[in-house]
């Protein structure tokens, strides 16, 4: 028989960098759930990806206090910033331009979101990723 869920909870994690502070120590906790285990699980399963880059995680929660997490790629402006070399987006999008992504790079970032986007090809995710960027400041070129 299946487990009753009790609820879903989302936080965006490092990769590599669970650790009990806030904000994962006080959400799991006041839900009662292991912490530790959450952080030794999740590190394990993110050890592969670049450390400190934020991953989206939905975390299931069961009525007898286990869980299951399920991660997602990370946000597009973190790409984007990767891409065009910036640490943060522009300050006024649409009057200043704070850098320049191209079009091979928007496809490349298309490529690592497609399985998270609302989108049947590439090109189609590529323009998906092409209004975060200009919302950002950034200038496509190509």
């Amino acid at each position: 028989m299946a487990k009753k869920i009790a609820g879903y909870l989302k936080l965006q994690v490092p990769a590599g960098a669970a650790n009990p502070s806030p904000p994962i120590g006080p959400a799991l906790g006041q839900r009662g759930l292991n912490i530790m285990e959450f952080c030794k699980a999740f590190n394990a399963a993110t050890q592969d990806k670049d450390k400190g880059m934020p991953i989206p995680t939905i975390i299931t929660i069961f009525t007898d206090k286990s869980f299951t997490f399920e991660t997602k790629s990370p946000p597009a402006s973190y790409f984007l910033k990767k891409a065009a070399k910036l640490q943060k987006g522009g300050q006024t999008p649409g009057r200043e331009v704070a850098g320049t992504v191209t079009q091979k790079q928007l496809e490349e970032i298309a490529e690592a979101k497609m399985a998270d986007l609302n989108a049947n090809s590439i090109e189609q995710a590529a323009k998906i990723i092409a209004g975060s960027a200009r919302a950002m400041g950034l200038k496509v070129e190509g």
